[in-house]
């Protein structure tokens, strides 16, 4: 944990989110190479990702000081510091779609074509956000007698180090996605992000011990957004998989209709 400034007056918290940002946009900036997207749609997805990380922290402070007053209306609806980020995942992603549909018609590109690198863009940047966390001693786990535990300052006991455990899946799902697509050329790579970051954080949410209010009786309110996340994924495959069977279609009976007039 490293809770003082390095340099500057800057944390580490600060210099790991700024590492997972350029980390991500230098795998979208490589795969738009790749796939030869126009450069105003790269453009597009540079400014458009980069206006959506800042209304992402803003949402994600948002929704945290919406749990804290659902939790306890007494206390007043106030921002206190504090970030949740499937809060800031929602409103980020709501401005970058909001922002593609105004903008679609002049931007040379199809947001069907960036979809699969995106969950990798987003992996990346939350691993490494999630390093920022263990150094900035947040996000921490359950207390454990486990040789996995670290004592953080002003804790009394060793907890298990959660953000560690996240930034690890985190990467391990970024290579496995990335390799999908460079590769096989998958498609369904938000499906998978979306099911798998949703089953591992429900999942992990039983050994954190950081409270972050209400929003659900009996479950903490990343579990109820982490159900949203599978239920949203499943129903993404068979969408999409709807769309490119219609596609697949249209290119037969087109090829069927060259061929009788011929």
């Amino acid at each position: 944990m490293l809770p003082d400034p390095l340099f500057l007056n800057i944390h580490m918290y600060g210099i790991m989110i700024a590492v997972g940002v350029l980390a991500a946009f230098a795998i979208l900036y490589f795969y738009g190479k790749k796939e030869k997207f126009s450069q105003k749609f790269s453009d597009f997805l540079f400014y458009d990702g980069l206006f959506s990380i800042a209304v992402g922290i803003g949402s994600a402070a948002l929704f945290q000081a919406v749990y804290n007053y659902i939790e306890d209306p007494s206390k007043g609806f106030k921002f206190d510091g504090s970030i949740t980020f499937i809060g800031g995942l929602i409103g980020g992603a709501a401005f970058f779609l909001i922002v593609y549909l105004i903008v679609r018609k002049r931007i040379d590109g199809k947001l069907s074509d960036a979809l699969p690198v995106i969950p990798s863009c987003i992996t990346v940047a939350h691993g490494f956000g999630r390093i920022g966390c263990f150094f900035a001693g947040c996000c921490y786990g359950k207390p454990t007698e486990s040789f996995l535990g670290v004592k953080f300052p002003g804790l009394p006991h060793t907890v298990h180090p959660t953000q560690l455990y996240e930034s690890a899946f985190l990467f391990v799902l970024c290579g496995i996605m990335t390799y999908l697509l460079l590769k096989k050329r998958f498609a369904y790579n938000m499906s998978v992000y979306l099911i798998s970051y949703g089953i591992f954080r429900f999942a992990i949410e039983y050994l954190r011990d950081d409270h972050r209010g209400e929003l659900v009786a009996g479950i903490t309110p990343s579990q109820f957004w982490s159900i949203c996340m599978i239920v949203l994924g499943i129903f993404l495959i068979f969408i999409m998989k709807r769309t490119n069977d219609s596609s697949a279609w249209n290119v037969e009976v087109e090829y069927d209709e060259e061929t009788e007039s011929e």
